[in-house]
């Protein structure tokens, strides 16, 4: 299934016009075009980081107090912001989200989905200090060794890549 255009876009940001769904080239997704002064808004992909944070002999997850999957666990993380550069994304999600400090080892992967809007890099972290504890979007926290990952309890597709990237990587000795 492919990304479909939102229904929440209906005004022009320049203008105030109307915005129509429109093919404004041949082999293009529909874009929306204003009626008034032509303008075309692009709704762009947003960037989401998360970090698999080793700690303890297992990896550092939260479960959800906000939709989507709320209730679930995933890995720390959330959206970038304007300015900010991915590496202090991820680390201020995880501080945000577990009271953690850590720093950025390496890049695991990188996932987009042709049903989603969201671009979700991963990291590998290096745990540094802080007591774990959830931060106000999270309902609990935990480390799961390899054998006791909630996998039917996770949401996301990149988050359980993220894990088997990184499980992967443990296997080979290639980290701790």
């Amino acid at each position: 299934m492919a990304f479909k255009l939102p229904n929440t876009y209906k005004y022009c940001p320049q203008c105030g016009g109307p915005l129509e769904r429109r093919i404004i080239k041949s082999g293009a997704p529909e874009r929306l075009v204003c009626l008034q002064c032509n303008y075309v808004l692009y709704v762009d992909p947003q960037v989401a980081v998360i970090a698999v944070v080793p700690k303890d002999g297992g990896v550092v997850m939260t479960r959800r107090a906000v939709n989507p999957g709320y209730g679930l666990w995933v890995l720390p993380g959330g959206f970038m912001d304007v300015g900010e550069l991915l590496e202090e994304a991820v680390m201020r999600e995880v501080e945000e989200e577990a009271n953690l400090k850590v720093r950025v080892d390496r890049l695991l992967g990188v996932y987009s989905y042709k049903d989603s809007s969201t671009v979700v890099v991963a990291y590998l972290t290096e745990y540094l200090e802080g007591q774990m504890a959830p931060g106000e979007e999270v309902l609990d926290i935990g480390v799961f060794s390899d054998r006791e990952i909630p996998w039917d309890k996770i949401p996301f597709r990149s988050t359980k890549s993220t894990l088997n990237e990184y499980f992967k990587l443990k296997e080979l000795g290639d980290h701790q």
